[in-house]
C-alpha cells in the first residue's frame, strides 16, 4: 500500500477478515450541509454504520493521499474547508492527490476508491444522474459509469430530485445497473417517498439484498442501486423548480448546481429539507451496515 493510496489499520482489518465495511463519502460533510453540520451528519452516518455491525470507511483526499477510513480529525477538516475543499469525483483523485488539494469525494469517487479497496457496499443520500434540461446543456454525473464498472451495492433514497429521475433510470437500465427497492415499489425522490419510476426489483429484507447482490456478482454484474423512501417526507419540487430556475438565471453549472439547490432548500423550507437530509443519510447508512453484515455471513 503506497502513500497515494491508504486504507486505514481498522478498515483493512475488517477486509483481510471477510467482515463487513461500509463506505461514506466527504461531499455532504464539506458541500452537503451548512458549516459544522456536515462533520455531525459524517460521525452519525459513521456511527449507525457501528451500531448495525459494520466498519465506517469515510473516504476523502488529504495531504496527497486517497485515503480509506478517515479518523475523527480528518472528517474535521473537511467540515472546515467547506465549500473551499474541491468535489472530487473519480476524474479529480489523482489531480488532488499530486497537488496536495483537500479533495472531498463524490459518491463516484467514493466508488473509484472502495473498487480499489475492496468494499462491496457504500451508503450515500441520492446519487448523481442526467441533469435536467439535457438536450440544451449535456450534463451526466460520472456517478453512473462508476456504478457501471463497480462491484457494489449503494444504499440510498433514490436520485437526486434535482436531477432528471426517469431519464437516469433509463440510463441505469442501459448500464445494467439494477435498481431495488427495499419494501418499495417505485423509486422515492430523495426528500419525498415514492413518486419516481418502478424500481427493476423489490427486495423485502437486508438478507434478500445480499443475495440479490451475490448473485449479481457472479454473474458478472458491476453494481446496484437499494433505493429506501425517506422515513419523513416532504414535497419540494415547486422549490426545486425554483431553485434551478435561480442556478440557471446566476449561470451556475456543473458541480456547482448541487450545493446550490441544497442551499437554497435549506434556506426556502426553514431548514426542514436539511432535517430530511440528515435523518435519512444516518438511516441509509444503518441498512446499508445490515445489508454488509448480511452479505458478510451469508
Amino acid at each position: 500500500m503506497s502513500e497515494l493510496f491508504r486504507i486505514a489499520p481498522e478498515v483493512q482489518q475488517a477486509l483481510h477478515e471477510g467482515g463487513a465495511v461500509v463506505a461514506l463519502e466527504t461531499t455532504l460533510v464539506a458541500h452537503g450541509f451548512p458549516p459544522r453540520v456536515g462533520v455531525e451528519v459524517g460521525l452519525g452516518a459513521e456511527a449507525s454504520v457501528r451500531s448495525g455491525g459494520a466498519v465506517p470507511a469515510t473516504v476523502g483526499v488529504l495531504d496527497g493521499s486517497v485515503v480509506v477510513g478517515l479518523d475523527a480529525a480528518e472528517l474535521e477538516r473537511f467540515g472546515e474547508a467547506g465549500s473551499s475543499a474541491r468535489k472530487a469525483g473519480p476524474r479529480d483523485l489523482a489531480t488532488c492527490a499530486a497537488s496536495g488539494e483537500l479533495g472531498a469525494t463524490t459518491v463516484g469517487g467514493t466508488l473509484a476508491a472502495a473498487r480499489l479497496a475492496g468494499i462491496r457496499f457504500m451508503s450515500t443520500g441520492g446519487i448523481g444522474g442526467v441533469h435536467r434540461g439535457f438536450a440544451e446543456r449535456p450534463d451526466v454525473s460520472a456517478d453512473l459509469a462508476q456504478l457501471a464498472r463497480t462491484q457494489a451495492l449503494v444504499v440510498s433514497s433514490g436520485i437526486k430530485s434535482l436531477l432528471d429521475v426517469p431519464a437516469t433510470a433509463e440510463l441505469l437500465e442501459t448500464l445494467g445497473v439494477p435498481v431495488l427497492g427495499y419494501r418499495i415499489g417505485e423509486l422515492p425522490l430523495f426528500y419525498s417517498a415514492g413518486g419516481g419510476p418502478p424500481v427493476s426489483a423489490r427486495v423485502e429484507s437486508p438478507e434478500e439484498a445480499a443475495r440479490t447482490a451475490a448473485a449479481h456478482w457472479e454473474l458478472g454484474g458491476a453494481a446496484l442501486l437499494l433505493a429506501r423512501d425517506p422515513d419523513d417526507g416532504i414535497d419540494v419540487e415547486p422549490l426545486v423548480e425554483e431553485a434551478l430556475d435561480e442556478a440557471r438565471a446566476r449561470q451556475i453549472h456543473g458541480q456547482e448546481v448541487t450545493p446550490f439547490v441544497l442551499s437554497f432548500l435549506h434556506e426556502r423550507s426553514g431548514g426542514r429539507t436539511l432535517e430530511v437530509n440528515r435523518d435519512l443519510i444516518v438511516a441509509n447508512a444503518a441498512l446499508a451496515a445490515r445489508v454488509a453484515v448480511a452479505f458478510a455471513t451469508r
